[in-house]
């Protein structure tokens, strides 16, 4: 049996369950969304860890961690099934037996019923829990967690690997007794900056000493076009916290200009389209090398259907002419890959839609149909509005594939949009 966990060790580690982690199945969500929440709550943690469907492994992982944390956070593994083993390995860890709780039973066959289920000796074995166990109630799935200290000094919560269920579960007990745990040390806040146009590397050299500032943090991020800085600042509540951010964000904007576009849960589409909203105009995009992806960036966002108008998908040559009335000459002199058609696509779904604004997409995203002249990663991207119409080529390359070329491509176009609009 494990030794308590030493009051001086650190406060926190979560223990995702599952083979399909390991397997790369399903992309480990629940460990990113559990880090977030408890750095919320001021809990801070130091390791993360996937063990696959294996008793030994699991009885392993948990005894380590006892000796190491005093919170140990698992998702995972509490289904019906014969590989989903996490309780029954946290009960073994520490040489204590299981027994069926009767109001958790009562609970799973009234939402069976409820389905139109009948119970089963499977889904029975989801009723039971160590002896000493307090339930973690599940409000949407049958599979409860617990929340169990075995030894002194270390407890653990544990969740369904469905993260639906383990976020409801999260806010409606879980984060509350958290609150209470006396775990806490301070309260962290965060933000999130968001900017496009700029490199990872030229952003670090322009904010070089705020990187280096150890309360608040800035920590930053590349993805596919879009750099993300993250300001995180920690002190006694939350009210301090955010005092610390606002004089830093404030400090990194000016700095950054236009580049920073927007911060948290914002998008290039959604500040596009809010700007639209302001102005009361309209947005129509026609698009080839992207497929439908640049309308569907700007329809993932709510309310989009306020400004954004629609859109053409012209892959052939065909479509650009009879839906767009891109002239066949342009198409022959100039190629489909090229300014003059993405402006005639662009003012093509303009003029269909009657938007104030079009933008249009035109390039070559691979693996082939490149050229010497016209590569792999060539794209003509236009935006017509009320003062005209303008093209440009630009070369995204072509090492990171085509689904890259096509982010590029949709990312880079609304911010020519979103710059315009400013």
């Amino acid at each position: 049996m494990s030794q308590p966990a030493p009051a001086d060790q650190a406060a926190a580690e979560i223990l995702c369950v599952g083979s399909e982690l390991l397997l790369g199945n399903i992309v480990n969500s629940n460990a990113r969304w559990l880090a977030e929440q408890l750095a919320s709550l001021g809990i801070p943690h130091h390791r993360q860890q996937v063990v696959g469907d294996h008793r030994a492994r699991l009885i392993a992982a948990v005894q380590s961690a006892s000796r190491r944390c005093r919170l140990l956070i698992t998702t995972g593994g509490l289904g019906p099934t014969p590989d989903d083993l996490t309780t029954e390995a946290i009960a073994a860890a520490f040489d204590t037996p299981l027994q069926e709780r009767p109001e958790v039973w009562a609970d799973i066959e009234a939402k069976l019923a409820s389905r139109g289920r009948p119970p089963s000796q499977a889904v029975r074995r989801q009723a039971l829990l160590p002896v000493g166990a307090s339930v973690l109630p599940n409000p949407t799935g049958t599979a409860p967690g617990m929340i169990w200290t075995p030894v002194p000094g270390f407890t653990l919560l544990t969740f369904p690997g469905v993260p639906s269920e383990m976020k409801a579960m999260w806010r409606t007990t879980a984060a509350p007794w958290l609150r209470q745990s006396g775990l806490a040390q301070g309260v962290f806040a965060s933000r999130i900056l968001r900017f496009w146009g700029v490199s990872e590397s030229s952003l670090a050299e322009q904010l070089e000493d705020l990187l280096a500032s150890a309360n608040p943090t800035v920590a930053p991020y590349a993805g596919a076009g879009e750099v993300t800085l993250r300001l995180t600042a920690a002190a006694a509540d939350q009210g301090a916290a955010e005092a610390l951010l606002e004089p830093l964000e404030a400090e990194v904007r000016a700095r950054t200009g236009s580049t920073c576009f927007g911060g948290d849960e914002d998008s290039l589409a959604s500040v596009v389209l809010a700007g639209l909203r302001q102005r009361g105009q309209t947005l129509a995009v026609a698009e080839s090398c992207t497929g439908g992806g640049l309308g569907a960036a700007l329809a993932a966002v709510p309310g989009a259907s306020d400004v954004f108008l629609g859109g053409v998908i012209a892959y052939a040559n065909a479509v650009k002419q009879q839906l767009l009335g891109v002239p066949a000459e342009l198409l022959r002199e100039h190629g489909a890959v090229s300014d003059p058609v993405a402006r005639a696509m662009a003012e093509g779904v303009q003029r269909l839609t009657g938007s104030t604004w079009a933008l249009a997409v035109s390039g070559i995203a691979g693996p082939g149909g490149g050229s010497p002249g016209k590569p792999v990663g060539l794209v003509h991207l236009a935006l017509a509005g009320p003062r005209g119409c303008s093209s440009e080529g630009v070369r995204f390359g072509a090492s990171r594939g085509r689904s890259w070329i096509q982010t590029l491509s949709i990312g880079e176009s609304l911010n020519r949009l979103r710059l315009a609009l400013d």
